[in-house]
């Protein structure tokens, strides 16, 4: 492990890995969901046709979509927080190498970027 990491409790660090791997299970299966979902929307549309249904039908689909995404987003910051954990680079961020406030960390264990970061990150998108 890196001398980096040495800011953090071994305890914390692995109170955060245990969040991280629930956090990730949880989203995993909230895609499975999802997905089945969607399935289930789409094998119901091929019925008679009311277009009242299929546009609520297609809204639904679109929201279940950008939330599948979200939670695959999401799920990817896990991956990479649980990988920080094992090079030992947690609570440091990706972009600056600065450290993350443990507060933060412990809000958002998979945090990546510190606060002012992500903020500038999310008005670009």
């Amino acid at each position: 492990m890196s001398t980096k990491s040495s800011r953090l409790d071994p305890a914390f660090i692995e109170k955060q890995r245990q969040s991280l791997t629930k956090l990730r299970a949880e989203l995993s299966s909230a895609v499975k969901n999802e997905e089945a979902e969607e399935a289930g929307v789409k094998e119901e549309s091929t019925g008679s046709r009311e277009y009242e249904d299929d546009a609520q039908k297609l809204a639904t689909l679109e929201l279940d979509g950008a939330l599948r995404v979200r939670d695959l987003e999401r799920r990817g910051r896990i991956d990479r927080a649980l990988k920080k954990i094992e090079e030992g680079t947690y609570g440091f961020s990706d972009m600056s190498g600065q450290p993350i406030p443990r507060e933060r960390l412990e809000v958002v264990p998979e945090s990546i970027y510190t606060l002012s970061e992500e903020e500038s990150l999310e008005k670009k998108r």
